[in-house]
């Protein structure tokens, strides 16, 4: 009797699971709706006031027969007034990663309002908090900053494959769509037009010049890198070995461990010093290999040990080729800290001194906190738009496909050659080690071999690191630099 009851409640439990899960397959994944937030603020910028409108708000991707793709999350601030938009830029931001979001140079230069740090660069004790951005660019552009899928709230629609567009160019064409959108959409199309990205992202601008005049026959005004990645130029080893030594001459310089004749110049004029040994002699002693006599390697480790702030022994056993990971660990070991690899201007505290690799990045994890904070109350509390989706600072965007046949540098110099009038601005900062600016240097130099675009191409350098704006002096300088360089992308 008790085995055919439990027979009998076997049957009816699978029944009601048999059921709940036909239920949940007959039902239709929800494809999210477009959404808007339109506030209205005003700034003071340069002595004069602006009024501004702030849209904040998502996009849907869709595939020509109309089917929901992806939701791309986007915050644009366009000046109010504007009687000819076809004589006002329009500029697009996005960060890099892969799979970061804009926030760092929305919310660190670009946009009305930023996080306050202290005026060299470092956070200040929490709660943080912004301030309006009396160096923001809204007063010479509208501004369109850009989550890509999986970062922000940008999200693939339910039951898309999370991971399309993670690739090289699948993110390029992905947010070159996004912008096609945002450009018809707006009736922007006459607008003059720009891109403007960090790290990673001036792998995606740069192939964004070429995709948009291939696929949307969509011709930029310029494009602006923010510390740039290599662009698919190959440098090898012993010259990535040989074009990092001028970051940690500054480096050394910013910390007090070079010598007292070094130490007592200007940053610049160290510099000028240290390139020449770097590309010259030094470079020549790499590739001699073990061929380099015993005086000619002597006279390497003490001009090395000169520019570094390292021990001649340290150098010696490293055989003249200096770790990027282990200078980090080397450089302040006596004083039992490390020193950051997007900005070396800070100092981390390992748990001891001994080891050969640094544990995390101290310039990383400042501001890793006071960005997203801010950004989650100023998205809710000013820009009224709500939403319980979280906002992925760090967007899950792995694996990312690489693509070996694909290079954005080309990509960028076909743009450029094929557009006689676009222009390009490259922002270094002295002190970032992981796209350092003596690589930039080499990169562009050698994406266009024969000079003819190298009077359109524009650096600007800053005592700073990756995230340069952190520091009030050189986000000053990066307004000026930024501000003339649309300018002179711009029709008479």
């Amino acid at each position: 009797m008790i085995g055919r009851r439990i027979f009998y409640v076997s049957l009816v439990v699978l029944f009601i699971v048999s059921f709940h899960n036909l239920a949940a397959q007959e039902t239709p994944l929800k494809t999210p709706e477009e959404t808007l937030s339109v506030t209205k603020h005003s700034i003071q910028i340069d002595g004069k006031t602006l009024n501004y409108t702030a849209t904040a708000g998502t996009i849907l991707l869709k595939e020509d027969n109309g089917k929901p793709l992806a939701s791309f999350f986007f915050i644009a601030y366009t000046k109010d007034d504007v009687k000819d938009k076809s004589r006002r830029p329009l500029l697009f931001s996005f960060n890099g990663g892969p799979g970061t979001a804009s926030v760092w140079l929305h919310l660190g230069a670009l946009g009305p309002r930023r996080v306050l740090y202290d005026d060299e660069g470092f956070a200040l004790q929490p709660p943080y908090r912004l301030v309006d951005n009396e160096y923001s660019v809204l007063d010479v552009t509208d501004i369109v900053f850009i989550d890509p899928v999986a970062t922000g709230y940008s999200r693939m629609v339910p039951g898309e494959d999370p991971h399309k567009y993670h690739g090289v160019m699948e993110d390029i064409e992905s947010v070159g769509e996004f912008i096609r959108l945002y450009v018809t959409r707006n009736k922007r199309w006459e607008s003059p037009k720009f891109v403007i990205g960090e790290s990673y992202g001036t792998t995606r601008a740069s192939g964004l010049a070429g995709h948009l005049r291939d696929r949307h026959l969509m011709y930029l005004n310029g494009v602006m890198l923010i510390s740039t990645t290599s662009l698919g130029v190959e440098t090898g080893e012993d010259l990535g070995d040989a074009l990092i030594i001028p970051h940690y001459a500054a480096t050394a310089w910013y910390h007090k461990k070079l010598p007292p004749d070094l130490q007592s110049k200007k940053l610049r004029d160290v510099l000028d010093e240290v390139e020449k040994f770097a590309l010259g002699e030094y470079t020549l002693a790499l590739v001699k290999g073990n061929r380099l006599s015993a005086d000619e390697k002597r006279e390497i480790v003490r001009k090395l040990s000169r520019y570094t702030g390292l021990s001649a022994d340290y150098i010696e056993k490293s055989n003249l080729r200096i770790d990027r990971d282990r200078f980090r660990k080397e450089l302040l070991r006596d004083e039992n800290r490390t020193v950051g690899r997007l900005d070396s201007r800070y100092k981390g505290i390992d748990k001891d001194s001994v080891g050969e690799r640094y544990e995390y990045d101290p310039a990383m994890v400042d501001w890793e906190g006071a960005f997203p904070a801010t950004f989650n109350h100023y998205i809710r509390t000013e820009l009224k738009y709500e939403t319980d989706l979280s906002y992925e600072v760090w967007g899950n965007v792995r694996p990312w496909k690489r693509d070996r046949y694909v290079s954005v540098g080309e990509m960028l110099r076909r743009a450029m050659t094929e557009n006689k009038y676009l222009k390009v601005f490259i922002a270094e900062g002295y002190y970032d080690a992981a796209c350092d600016y003596f690589t930039a240097q080499y990169v562009f130099s050698h994406l266009d071999l024969n000079g003819e675009l190298k009077d359109r191409i524009t650096f600007g350098y800053y005592e700073s690191g990756h995230m340069m704006y952190i520091r009030k002096a050189s986000l000053a300088k990066l307004k000026n630099d930024l501000a003339e360089f649309m300018q002179s992308a711009l029709p008479e």
